[in-house]
């Protein structure tokens, strides 16, 4: 018996792997989603001839079930922010080209214009709503007597029933830590931003763990909060040398307020990073590939935290029970301005 030609990865359909596997295209489906009325040998036969045809099932097309409209709602409240943008393009490749339709709605935070774009949603009788805040800080829940399911993404919900996903600053600052310390770095101050974030002390929260774990703090005692800016990087700078701290290296709390600290450490003749090595956090491309030297940062993963926010919504939909907050680790992005000694 010859078997059945491989088609492109765009032609394979259902019919294709149940054809190849022998079997019907219901027993494929099931194998395919580790449905457990099918037995092992049937799955795995199955799991071979999808791998075999490059069989991809869109996870989310398959969640499109005839009662549905193929809708989403996206609800953001910084349209034009530096943070939300990355997380509404991850959520849009989630939802796969053609596959379903979003209505973006931009509520400029304010509570009143975000409840009118959350009724005319429910009106188009949108499958769900990705809710994406302007900062990372707990936000009020939608409500709890909403028809379709809500997943907040980057601010999560203080209702504790509600399911949110955001960046993990707690183990971000610990990252931070964990790499200047592994470049041999103990002299170690952090230069952070606005306290009315708690972003703000999730990363000193974690950076200080690191440290005292390691028989450490920061230089200064504690961290130096201003703003998320140049100009507050370089005048922190200026005041941790002016005060003759020892330091070798520099934790800061956004890519802008350190390059604000490299600017100053170049103009007080300290080499970075040779003399003191710095990290930043966000790496934002404008400023930490720009930065001389380049900058090593903490990247947020926000595309992957969109994507995840929408896959999720879709899990629901299918059944999924998801409630309180879960956590995406951040990842280190290493170049010029830290180094080991």
């Amino acid at each position: 018996m010859n078997e059945p030609a491989l088609l492109p990865k765009s032609q394979s359909t259902l019919a294709d792997v149940a054809r190849l596997a022998g079997v019907s295209v219901a027993t494929a489906s099931k194998a395919l989603n580790d449905k457990p009325q099918v037995r092992a040998e049937t799955r795995a036969r199955v799991k071979a001839a999808a791998e075999q045809l490059s069989f991809l099932p869109n996870i989310l097309a398959q969640s499109l079930h005839q009662q549905r409209t193929g809708t989403v709602g996206l609800i953001t409240s910084d349209l034009e922010g530096r943070f939300s943008i990355p997380i509404l393009l991850g959520a849009e490749d989630a939802f796969g080209a053609g596959a379903v339709s979003v209505f973006l709605c931009d509520a400029r935070d304010d509570a009143i214009r975000e409840r009118h774009h959350l009724r005319a949603l429910l009106s188009r009788r949108v499958d769900g709503i990705i809710v994406v805040g302007s900062r990372p800080d707990p936000r009020q829940t939608l409500g709890r007597n909403i028809d379709v399911p809500v997943v907040y993404a980057y601010s999560p919900s203080l209702h504790e029933n509600d399911y949110s996903v955001v960046v993990d600053n707690y183990g971000a600052g610990r990252m931070a830590i964990e790499h200047l310390l592994a470049c041999g770095r103990t002299k170690i101050a952090h230069i952070t931003g606005d306290p009315s974030y708690g972003a703000t002390h999730e990363r000193a929260a974690g950076a200080r763990a690191a440290l005292n774990e390691n028989g450490l703090d920061f230089v200064s005692g504690h961290p130096l909060e201003g703003s998320w800016s140049e100009s507050w990087g370089r005048g922190a700078a200026h005041m941790l040398l002016s005060q003759g701290h020892d330091i070798d290296g520099i934790f800061c709390g956004s890519d802008q307020i350190a390059r604000g600290v490299l600017d100053t450490l170049r103009e007080a003749g300290r080499r970075v990073p040779e003399d003191i090595a710095v990290i930043g956090f966000d790496n934002w491309e404008a400023f930490a590939a720009n930065s001389r030297p380049q900058l090593t940062s903490i990247d947020m993963q926000l595309e992957k935290l969109g994507n995840l926010a929408a896959r999720k919504l879709f899990s629901i939909l299918d059944g999924e029970t998801a409630r309180g907050i879960e956590a995406l680790p951040c990842k280190l992005v290493y170049r010029e301005s830290t180094a080991a000694l």
